[in-house]
Order: C-alpha cells, then sequence, then structure tokens
C-alpha cells in the first residue's frame, strides 16, 4: 500500500499524466463533497476542486510525504470554499446596496457634480510639483504631518510647507471652486 503511495507521489512531482489521472480518481469526488459542506452547491464545489487540480498540475510543487499531499489538496479545497463564500458574500451585500439606491434625479445630478469637482482637483494636483504632489496626496488619504514625514524620510516643516504650497496652487487655479471643495470636507 505505501508503495503505491510512493509511486504516485513520485509521479505526481514529476508531472505525469497518469498521476493526475490517479489524482482525479481518487480524490475528486471526495473533494467535491468536502466544498459542498462549505459552499452548498454542487457545480460551485466541482469548479472549486477542478480549480485546485489545475493548479496543482501549473505550478512547480513537490511533496515530500503523502499526508502532506493530502493535506495540502484538503486545506487548498478548503480555502477556495471560504474564499468562493467571502466573494460572494462582498457581491450579496453590493447588490443589495443597488437595489436599495433609489436614486432621484437631483441625486444624480448631485453626483454628477461632486464627481466633477473631484476631476478638477485631481487635474489640478496633477499640475504640482511630484514633491509636493505626493505630500498632498498622502495628505488627502488622511495621513497627518508626521506620518508623511517618515514615510517620505522628510521633515515635519517640509511637509507642512509643502502642503501649504499645495493649497495656495490649487486655490488660485480653481477659484471659488477652491471654497466649495473646502466646505464639501474633500480637502
Amino acid at each position: 500500500m505505501q508503495d503505491k503511495k510512493d509511486r504516485f507521489l513520485l509521479q505526481l512531482n514529476a508531472k505525469e499524466v497518469e498521476a493526475f489521472k490517479e489524482l482525479f480518481r481518487e480524490f475528486y469526488g471526495v473533494l467535491v463533497q468536502f466544498s459542498v459542506n462549505y459552499v452548498g452547491q454542487q457545480d460551485v464545489a466541482e469548479d472549486i476542486v477542478e480549480d485546485v487540480f489545475v493548479s496543482l498540475w501549473e505550478k512547480s510543487m513537490r511533496f515530500l510525504t503523502y499526508n502532506a499531499f493530502r493535506s495540502f489538496l484538503y486545506n487548498s479545497v478548503r480555502n477556495a470554499s471560504l474564499n468562493y463564500l467571502k466573494h460572494k458574500n462582498v457581491e450579496e451585500i453590493y447588490l443589495a446596496s443597488l437595489g436599495n439606491e433609489k436614486e432621484t434625479e437631483d441625486d444624480v445630478d448631485l453626483k454628477i457634480m461632486e464627481e466633477e469637482l473631484y476631476r478638477l482637483l485631481f487635474d489640478t494636483i496633477d499640475k504640482l510639483p511630484e514633491k509636493c504632489r505626493n505630500i498632498f496626496l498622502l495628505h488627502l488619504e488622511g495621513k497627518g504631518n508626521e506620518e508623511i514625514a517618515t514615510l517620505l524620510k522628510l521633515s515635519i516643516l517640509t511637509v507642512k510647507t509643502q502642503k501649504k504650497r499645495a493649497m495656495q496652487f490649487i486655490r488660485k487655479h480653481l477659484g471659488d471652486v477652491y471654497f466649495l471643495l473646502l466646505s464639501m470636507g474633500i480637502i
């Protein structure tokens, strides 16, 4: 029995087609059922197991023991099943949020105006000198002066100065739109 497992493992490590046929015969059904226990759908479970098999074929993996190989198979199928469920959950939440949004014409107009303001802002930011632009973009991400200084290996005073220059540049180039961006909390 052990000789058969050792021979199978050698063939599998050598990427021999016969080993993959044996893999399919021995493990496909049980792994599909294992995945069904997680995902609850036969066709999805079959896809997951097939993806694991394809990944095993495409990657250059070597297994030292039969038990390590079996653990890899079951862990891979379990992880792929959990990833499927996580992705499905995110997708359902997104679709539900779309279904709950009954946008009025005013909401749509407001979103269009907001997007246009962002476009104008980022067009202007793109015109800043590189150092100033990088600092200001980090500021827009919500990073503080100390964090920006540490990330870019600059002094805090340099960060403050560059942020001030960026704001002056934006104010000069956007005029009244600048104050609208400020009032909306965008900058």
